[in-house]
Formats: structure tokens, sequence, C-alpha cells
């Protein structure tokens, strides 16, 4: 192994832009063909360490243990600590210090895991680098690479570290972030530039997290990490951010006085809001920590409440009462168990083939209303194949099956002398299945025709080891077995020391001229330039044809470009891309230095044929559009392919419906529209068409950020998907960017929030699924959680009216009992409300309201009528131990100490704990679905009796959880000096009659709610589904029946802007309906 010495991991120790190739590869001791030899990695690695740049401190435990003590929850326990040890009451303030600290140290090892698994979760998203080692190009993270590496470079990719170029066409770079030049800088890679050439002009390297706007490259990485051109900027800018806000200046420039005192204003508001969680963290995370200061300042009322109800006495027993009162209105596990639910969330969605970026998109993805997606790889396999060729002056050629699309050897290839358009159902009539040498002879336009396919192409196809491989586009591999059919593959004309052809300029790909073109020098002295592309776009730069096999070329008229097209869409309607291949002989320039014109280079060319590729649907994909559709979820596609392929596969796959011609005229033409047709229309115009179209064709980066502006003003809530470095502006713009892992580039991934690692649309659906159901869960114990505290305060406030002999309030639950009831008893069962698997119904619903969120009008309602319920009977269970069956003897003092006199309190006291206690861990079983009955959780089981104990099996955690409940409250119950001292209560024991009594009260209670609430619920949705009925296309697509064909434009703009609440109203009536019929 040749020795790394010499050799340092920076620029300037490198000095690749002043060296040759050669030197720079005799520098880095690596090899220009096959790359490094995978025994030199693990030195080199080991040498130079990882390929990342040192952004900081990461993961700060300091900053994430200031969150989880800097929120109103947390800040009402401290105050109510403060105020146990003021009073010398060290029993209470010593438990509720310890809450305070269990509450921290859970919330910190939380928070902090959930932070890595974050971080590990962006790094499954990072950008990763294509490689050469061992002569075999491989896909790795970009920490992996280093110096030596050599790595491929395409348009869309981020330059993963400091690059030397090696052979560079057309290659541009986007290098504002390290230079400030706005434009792309074009390199040329055999430049050599003095030592001091400042960065903006070393033209022969490319600079780790620039973007590759054009063209391809490769080339040899010579400095990795911190040592590259970015990482000195990042140890320059490492600076704290400026944590003040600028005064604002008037026209002139100067800054008035009571300017600066908005600025410091507006500054302390921001550390204020950044201090309580108010204006940082996800949209969820944000709502509840307001709702933990309505809940501070609740807490902080009824405290003043139980001072006032004693005439503001500074005894004690009263202050004790005050801050038992304060304590019940705070959820102290709320945090927590939110914490660990979303970190749960991000982990069960790798395992789905989800990656999330952010967390707000965890809350955002079960609001999702419209989907807007991909075609190729997303919808379809990405697994193309060509099925068809049509040559002017020669006829059609079609390609037979295979089980193997990258072997070319296999499938038989027929010739029909009938173009497309002319080939009834019964063409196999007219095909001739002939050996590929007899129908290369004297065939100079299938040649022709040939050699654009072969060579306005970057796929290889090769064999190795017996074995048949492709490397490249899926498109171009398609095109390029097709070609190797032949044997007219590129490697037979492109290799060797004297290749028949030899290439000299590229025009790769792009969306907005959608065709790519390449120049070829042949060996004989000629060149040529072949172009294939969109027929549209190619035809356009078509002005010859061979029509026909009896004449030479003609000029292209009107009607043969017709007559192209036609043919065109007899393929598209098969379900077909259809593609264009054009050429034309290219007079080289005698001005070397001169820039080629893409433009002038893509003109005057000559028509070839067309060529139709089949890329079938994925077998998932019509059942993940079905199911989005009962969601209520509107899928769009967004493709590139010509309206007619778009349109097959849209209905091949339930996009649009089976019955469209039965739908008014505008409607159908409103579905299906080509991106030049929208894209002329205003906005106001598209907001008055019938539907927004569910298919555009021809679609354009621009096309995709118009339809993302016209979903949001129909108020819908838009997913997108994207893997171009133009499709950048639209997943930015949408309301969740979905990228894709394996095709997409760098840039899409960056800008998306989440990305998926498999490239299926079924994975979006997945995502939404999890969404929803971490939705539902949260909903579930902020519900449960926030019953009790409403439980509490009311028995502690209405319990005022208890006093004993001095006059003074007698609390029915102690402060100890409280945050037991709201740490250990609510606490682990939440958590087990938090990892309950979905409802069947979940993807039968529409989708959620970020607006009102977890807060519904139901939750609002549930969570008062549960509150209420278990605090009257606490009541009435204090009241019946104490008076009922006691002397109604309040004592003296039995707030804080047992005595004999106090015995009767501290057992009514006890009785109400365990009720308490009872009713949190039933109503975490209640809670598992908020309609269903506890007893009937499964409508459609026929273990009519049993069935609710395999129920409350089926989530482990929660029963256990549950279990460990009711076993700990006998401890704390009967265990002396810790019932007497610690609890104030004492053990009970004909009392427990009345807390069975109370539990069986508790059960009827909620289910007598919950069997009214599904009565309702169901007279509500038989009103709305009366025209619905259950058949999913009349459900999803019914609204465009009723549509006139010639409404006015103000009736058509009303019945636009309605399309989606219609659609998803009746979405919900069907998921109600179902809901309410189990």
């Amino acid at each position: 192994m040749a020795k790394d010495r010499g050799l340092d991991n920076g620029p300037q120790a490198v000095l690749a832009h002043a060296l040759t190739i050669d030197e720079t590869r005799d520098q880095l001791e690596t090899n220009l063909e096959d790359g490094l030899a995978r025994s030199q990695i693990a030195s080199r690695a080991e040498k130079w360490g990882r390929n990342e740049l040192d952004d900081g401190p990461g993961v700060q435990p300091v900053k994430i243990l200031v969150h989880q003590i800097a929120n109103a929850m947390i800040l009402v326990l401290i105050m109510a600590m403060a105020v146990s040890f003021g009073i010398k009451s060290w029993i209470e303030g010593g438990v509720i210090a310890a809450v305070i600290v269990l509450n921290v140290v859970v919330g910190f090892l939380q928070e902090f895991s959930a932070e890595k698994t974050m971080d590990s979760l962006r790094s499954l998203s990072s950008p990763t680098a294509t490689v050469v080692r061992d002569g075999k190009t491989e896909t790795i993270p970009t920490g992996d690479l280093v110096p030596g590496d050599k790595v491929e470079l395409k348009t869309g990719d981020t330059v993963p570290a400091d690059v030397r170029l090696v052979d560079a066409m057309n290659f541009e770079t986007d290098e504002a972030l390290l230079t400030g030049e706005s434009l792309p800088v074009s390199k040329e890679s055999k430049a050599i530039f003095d030592a001091d050439t400042g960065p903006g002009d070393r033209l022969n390297v490319a600079y780790s997290s620039s973007t590759v706007t054009k063209g391809r490259a490769t080339g040899i990485v010579y400095a990795t990490g911190m040592k590259t051109e970015i990482g000195s900027i990042a140890l320059a800018l490492r600076a704290t951010d400026k944590k003040t806000r600028e005064p604002r200046r008037s026209k002139d420039g100067k800054v008035k006085p009571h300017r600066y005192l908005e600025a410091w204003g507006l500054t302390a508001g921001d550390f204020i809001g950044k201090f309580l969680g108010t204006t940082v963290g996800t949209p969820l995370q944000r709502k509840l920590s307001k709702l933990a200061i309505l809940l501070f300042g609740t807490a902080v009322v009824c405290a003043i409440i139980v001072l006032a109800a004693n005439k503001f006495s500074n005894n004690n027993e009263v202050i004790i009462y005050a801050v038992a009162t304060g304590l019940s209105m705070i959820p102290a596990s709320l945090v927590v168990v939110l914490t660990i639910t979303m970190a749960a969330g991000t982990k069960r969605m790798v395992s789905r083939n989800v990656v999330v970026r952010t967390l707000d998109s965890l809350e955002a993805l079960g609001a999702v209303t419209d989907i807007c997606s991909d075609k190729t790889g997303t919808l379809t396999q990405g697994k193309m194949v060509t099925k068809k060729a049509w040559i002017p002056a020669v006829g059609t050629y079609s390609v037979g099956t295979s089980e193997n699309p990258v072997d070319p050897s296999i499938g038989d290839i027929s010739h029909s002398a009938l173009a497309p358009s002319n080939v009834s159902q019964t063409e196999g009539d007219h095909e001739k299945v002939m050996p590929f040498a007899d129908l290369l002879e004297d065939n100079t336009h299938l040649k022709d025709f040939l050699n654009i396919a072969s060579l306005a192409n970057l796929a290889h196809v090769y064999k190795s080891e017996d074995t048949w491989k492709a490397r490249g586009d899926p498109t171009e591999i398609a095109i390029q077995v097709f070609a190797s059919r032949f044997d007219w593959g590129r490697d037979r004309f492109t290799s060797g020391d004297e290749p028949e052809w030899s290439q000299t300029a590229e025009f790769p790909f792009d969306s907005d001229v959608k065709k790519m073109s390449v120049i070829f020098k042949h060996k004989g002295g000629n060149s040529m330039v072949f172009t294939k592309g969109a027929v549209e776009r190619v035809l356009g730069s078509c002005t010859q044809v061979h029509w026909d096999n009896d004449q030479g070329l003609i000029e292209m008229t009107e009607s043969l470009r017709e007559e192209i097209l036609r043919n065109m869409e007899a393929l598209a309607k098969q379900g077909l891309r259809v593609l264009a291949l054009a050429s034309k002989e290219y007079t080289v320039s005698t001005d070397n230095d001169a820039p080629l014109d893409r433009k002038v280079i893509e003109e005057n060319l000559t028509f070839r044929g067309l060529v139709g590729l089949y890329d079938p649907p994925r077998p998932e994909s019509a059942g993940a559009v079905a199911e989005c559709h009962r969601a209520g979820i509107a899928v769009h596609m967004l493709t590139g392919d010509h309206p007619g392929t778009a349109r097959a596969i849209a209905l091949q796959v339930g996009i649009l419906p089976e019955n469209m011609m039965s739908f008014a005229k505008d409607v159908v033409d409103s579905m299906v529209m080509t991106a030049s047709a929208f894209d002329k229309l205003s906005d106001d115009e598209i907001d008055d068409l019938p539907v927004l179209p569910l298919v555009i064709a021809r679609c354009s980066p621009t096309t995709k950020a118009r339809m993302i502006d016209a979903l949001h003003r129909r108020k819908c809530f838009a997913a997108m998907t994207g893997d171009g470095v133009n499709d950048s502006p639209s997943l930015k713009r949408a309301d969740v960017g979905i990228a894709m892992g394996q095709a997409g580039s760098d840039v899409a991934k960056d800008a998306s929030d989440i990305v998926l690692t498999d490239d299926n649309f079924a994975s979006i659906l997945n995502a939404i699924e999890e969404g929803r159901r971490m939705f539902d869960n949260i909903q579930k114990f902020v519900l449960h959680l926030l019953a009790e505290n409403i439980a509490q305060a009311c028995t502690l406030l209405i319990g005022l009216a208890f006093k004993d002999q001095s006059g003074l309030s007698v609390f029915p639950l102690a402060p100890v009992e409280i945050l037991w009831v709201i740490m250990i008893t609510s606490g682990m069962p939440d958590m087990g409300l938090g990892v309950e698997i979905a409802a069947p119904d979940i993807m039968q619903r529409p989708p959620q309201s970020l607006k009102t969120g977890v807060f519904t009008m139901e939750v609002m309602v549930d969570m008062v009528v549960y509150g209420l319920w278990m605090a009257a009977l606490c009541l009435a269970a204090f009241s019946i131990v104490l008076f009922g069956f006691g002397d109604g003897d309040l004592g003296h003092g039995c707030n804080d100490a047992y005595s004999d006199v106090c015995d009767t309190v501290f057992r009514a006291r006890a009785t109400t704990f365990v009720c308490l206690t009872w009713f949190a861990l039933f109503l975490a079983w209640e809670m598992v679905n908020m309609r269903r009955s506890f007893f009937r959780m499964q409508p459609g089981s026929k273990k009519y009796f049993t069935q609710w104990m395999h129920d409350v099996w089926r989530n482990q955690f929660l029963f256990w959880a549950i279990m460990a409940g009711f076993i700990t409250v006998f401890p704390v119950l009967y265990i002396p000096v810790i019932n007497h001292v610690v609890f104030k209560h004492t053990g009970i024991s004909w009392e427990w009659a009345i807390v069975l009594i109370e539990a069986i009260l508790f059960f009827a209670g909620i289910e007598t709610w919950k069997w009214g609430k599904r009565i309702f619920f169901r007279h509500r949705a038989a009103k709305k589904t009366a025209v619905g009925g259950g058949d999913l296309q009349r459900n999803m697509f019914s609204q465009f029946l009723t549509m006139s064909e010639s409404p006015s434009e103000e009736k058509a703009a009303e019945q636009g802007r309605a399309r989606t609440g219609q659609q998803h109203q009746q979405v919900e009536m069907q998921g109600q309906g179902i809901e309410q019929a189990q």
C-alpha cells in the first residue's frame, strides 16, 4: 500500500488549483480510473477524521436542561416548593422538590435522547456522494469521504468536499455561499492557476457545500471537514448570534428615542417567549406552552380564592391548602410525555421508510388534505422498458416482454410497417418478429435512430459475471437497453484507444427546455448533434424529416408535425412515456474559445423518430390512492409526461374517476390539464375552475409552485413531492415538502420536511397515518391529564366549604396526594396512551385541523364533563365517610398532623385519594377510544363479554402502568409515617366498599356520556350521508356530478372554492358513519 506521506487534509497543504491533474493524483496517491483501494480508506479516515463540519456544540445539554426548568409548569412547582419551605412545611416542600427533580431529570433525558434521535435521522437524509473505489461506483454518506477519493458530480448534487476536477462537461456550480457570487461559476478541469489565486477564481476546483447547477464532472477529493473552504468560513462565524432587536430607523436613517424603547421591549418579549417556550418549538409545543401559562395564571387565581375563603389567614394550614389548589392545576408530566411520544413517532416512521427532518412536519402530516405527487418512480416503479419505437420512414418496432428489463438479450423485437396511429388492436397481424441483424441490414434510418439512442445517453449497460447490470437514469437505461439489443450500445462506439465516436460537448436535460443534447465527433472527422427530449420541444426544433424510405430529407411541414403528434398520442394512450429523437450534422467553430450557444446547437434538427417507454405503476399505488380518498385526501399527479400518458396512468391508479365521461365537460377539462394551459390562467381564473386539476402534464417547477398557491387559496393543506433542484421552491412552499431519498437531489432533500427512503407513494400514506396516530395519542393523554386537573381543582375549591372548629378549610386532598396522582398515577399510563396503536378507522376520517389542533370542541367538552364527574364522586366519597358514617367533626389542625380527633378526616381523605387514583387509572383505559365503549372497543368481535380483556392486554405498556398504579396505592395507604406524615391520610377498611361502588358509578357515568356522544354523532352523520352512499368513487367525486356544464362565473367560483370542503365533509360522513355504525 502506498504511504500517505507529505499529505495534509487542507487546501493550502495540497495546492490543488496550482497543480496539474497528474500532480494532484501523485500528491494524493490515488488512481484516476479506479479511485482509492479499499485498503487505503481506513488509514486515511483514522488520520483525517470524518468529512463533517464541526457545527459547534451540537446537542447542547445545558440548553436542554434550561428548557426543562424554564416552563410555566415547573415554575409553579418551584413557587409551591419555596412557599412550603418558607412556612417550614418540610415534608411538602421536600416532596415537591423531589417531583421537580424527577420531572427535570426525566424530561432532560428524554429530550436529550430525542435530540440525538433527530440528529441521527437528519444524518439519514443528509447528502450522499457518488464515489469510485476499487473501480466500482457506489453511493456513500458524505461523512465517509477521505482525501484521494474519486467522486462523480451531476446537476443537483451538493459538492461533498473540496474537489480537484479531473473531467468536467458543461459543469457549473453555485458558490454564493462561499464567494458571494450570485451567478453560477463555469469550471475548467484542465486549467492551472497561481498558488495565490483567490477561492473565487480557482476554476479547476469545486468547493464543499456548493451546488451543481449544470453539467457533470469527476474529481479527486483534496480537502475534507473543517479543512475545506466552507470549514474555514464556519470557524470565522463562531461568534454567537445577536439576541437584541435593532431599533427601526426613519427614512433619513436616524433613530428616534422611543424606537430604542420599542427595540428593548421586543427584545425582552423575545427572551421571555423563548424562556417560556411560547415562541420556539413546534406549533403544538408552543400551544402547550401557552396553555401552561394559562394554567399558571389559573393556579394563582385558585390559590388566591383559597386564601380569600379563609380571610387571607397566614395560618400554615391555609397556605398549604392554597399550595395544594395551585398544584392541582398543573399537569406536571405533560411535557415529558409529549417529548417521549414525539421521539417514539420519529423512530416508528423510520421503520416505515419515512425520515422526519423537522418535528413540525410530525404535526402537519395529520392535517394534509391534498398530495401533489410526481409520477415516475413514485406512483410507478421507476423501472422503465422501451416498448415501442417509431421511425417515420421505416415503421414501428415493438419489444416483447422480459423478466429482466436491463438484459438486452431477452425479448423479441417485431416490426410493423404501420405507424402507431394506424395500428389497431389487432396489430399483431401486421407485426413480424425478425433477428436483430436482419433489422439492421440496409437500414440507415434505424442506425441513425440508434446512434441517438445510445450516444445522447449517459446510462451504462454492461455484463458482469454473466449478469447484465445497468447504471444511470431509468429513462436512459431503458433507451440504452433498446440500443444494446442491436449491439449498438454506447460502450461499443466510445471505448478504446481510438473510439469511433468521441464526445466534445454536452447540454444536460433541463426541466425548462425538457431535452438534452450532445456533440460527438466521428473518427472520420465529421461531428454530429444528437438530441432527445419531450416530443413538443424536440419537434419545435426540427426543420427536416425522413418521411418516406423512397425519398430523402424533406421539409418539416405543419401537416407532418400534426401527423407526428397523432402518433405520439397513439403511443401515449397505451400508457407509454414518449420521447422524440433528432440529430444534425455540426460544423465545428474555428474559434475554440467561443462558448457554445445551446439555442443554436439545438435548432434546425432532423426528426428521427419516437421512442415509447413503459413504467408500470407500483402494485401498491392504486390501493394507496384509494386509501387517500377514504382519508379525505385528494391526490394530484404533477408530471412531465405527455397528457395521454399521464391520464392513462392516473386512471390505472385511481387518481381520475373511472366514470369521467359522466361529468360535465368543463369539469373533465379541469381534471386533466397541461402545464401550458394551467400557467396561462390568472389566479382568479384558476380559482374559478370547478375543480383544481387532478393531473397536470408537461409540468414545470413554476407550475408546481402555482398549484401549491392555488391549493392554499382554497384553504387546503398541501404536501408536495419532489426530487430535482428545481423542485426546491415548491417543496419549501408546500405545507409538507417530501423529497425522494433515492432519486432526490441533495438540494431537494435540504428543502424538504420529510424524506422517503424508498421513493414510494405508499410511504406518504404511512407518514400521514403515523402523523394522525401521534396526533390522536397526544389528544388522548392531554385530555386524560387535564380532566384530572379539573377534577382535583374542583374538589379542592368546592372543598373550601369543609370548615374545621377554628373556621379554616380542610382539604379533601393533600398536596402530596395531588402530586402523586399527577406524576405517578397518571405519568406512566399517559406514556402508554402515547404509544397506543392507530385506531382501525384512522384513515377513514377527514384530515385534522391545525387551527383547532388538539383542543377540539369535543375534547374541551369531554374534559369538563369527565373532570366534573370525578370531582362530584370524590366529594361524595369524602362527605359519605365524614358525614354519612362519621360524626361530621372536622377537628382542629387536620391539614397539618394526624390525631385521634382527625382520624375520620384522614380516613375520608384516604378514601377520596383512592377514588381519584382509581378514576385516573380507569380513565386511561377509557381514553383508548374517545367514543367507543370500554367494553366494546371492537364492535365486530363476537366475544361479547370478554373482548375488553383482550383490549386491555393489547397495549401491554399501558396495562402494566395501570397495574402499577393500583399496586402503589397500598404502600402509601398503610405504611406508617408515609401515610400520616407525608400523605396526610390513614389506612382504610370498610371504606373500600365506597371505593368499589364509586368505581362502578364512574364507569356508568363515562359509558353513559360516550353512549350519548355516539347517538349524537350517528344522527349528525346520518343527515349528511343521505346523499353520499358508501361507494368510494361517489364519495370522492360526487360533487363534480352536480356541477353545471356552463355555470355563471359566480357559481363556478363558489363551487370551486367549496370543492375541498364538500369532498372532505363527505369523507368525514363516511368515516363517522363507519365508526358510529360499529
